[in-house]
This record gives structure tokens, C-alpha cells and sequence, in this order.
């Protein structure tokens, strides 16, 4: 099974984790928030860079195609989740995001839990925001 799921979890940012944010940043986040769980490509496809790379809990990579395929698999439903311990780091334009995050997914007929530490790069291109990087690790149980 892909794992590409536990990079999802990223983008929910709590009010107070989010003050210090520029406002379009926090809009970038939140609307690629809501895109995961409505699994709405076309938004996500537009908030990831081309270049994208996603580094999965499993150590494996994946590219910008293959991190929106997942999004096309029957029954793949991403659950809501709250963002705890949030980390951000802006430096001019580009911020790293993230936090710890239970995640819960429904995929292949299954649903899955995971506590992940998930972190994302995101850069500011043309007066826009997007993901340009995300990693995701695994907490032990």
C-alpha cells in the first residue's frame, strides 16, 4: 500500500501557530488543507510545484504526478485531523510548516491510522505560494 497518504496530513495550522504567518501563506495552507479531504487535484495541483518531491514514511520518493495520483484511487478519503505541536519557520519567501499529526485514511477498503511528524517546504513563485517539498516521519508506537 502507498504511503504517500502521510504526507497529507500537513497543512492544518491552529490560529495560533498561524498569527505569524503572512495572510496569503495561511491561504495557500488552509485551501490545500480543505483540497485533501474533497480531493479536489485541480487544487492541489495548482498549490504543488512542478517540481515537487514528497519523501514518504516509508523512505520511499514520489514526484508531483504520482503524489496527485493517489488522490484518484477509488475510495480514497482523507479524514479531518487537527495539527498539534506546529512548527513554522518563515525565511523571506519560502517557510517550513508542520507539526505532529494523527492521521486517518480510508484507502482500498481500509481505513489506516498513523502518528506522523510532517514537515513542508513551501516557496513563494510569482506571488504565489506553493509546496515545493514535504517529509514525512513516522512516530513510533
Amino acid at each position: 500500500m502507498k504511503l504517500t497518504v502521510a504526507i497529507l496530513a500537513l497543512s492544518a495550522i491552529p490560529c495560533a501557530c498561524a498569527a505569524n504567518l503572512p495572510p496569503d501563506l495561511l491561504e495557500a495552507v488552509q485551501q490545500y488543507e480543505q483540497a485533501q479531504f474533497r480531493n479536489d487535484i485541480a487544487t492541489l495541483e495548482r498549490l504543488v510545484t512542478d517540481d515537487y518531491l514528497l519523501v514518504n514514511s516509508n523512505a520511499t520518493v514520489e514526484n508531483k504526478q504520482q503524489f496527485l495520483a493517489d488522490f484518484n484511487l477509488p475510495g480514497f478519503k482523507i479524514d479531518p485531523y487537527v495539527m498539534e505541536q506546529p512548527v513554522q519557520k518563515l525565511l523571506g519567501n519560502a517557510a517550513v510548516i508542520g507539526g505532529l499529526v494523527h492521521l486517518s485514511w480510508t484507502q482500498d477498503g481500509k481505513h489506516q491510522t498513523r502518528l506522523l511528524r510532517v514537515a513542508y517546504v513551501w516557496k513563494k513563485h510569482d506571488g504565489h505560494w506553493q509546496a515545493t517539498y514535504a517529509q514525512v516521519t513516522r512516530v513510533p508506537q
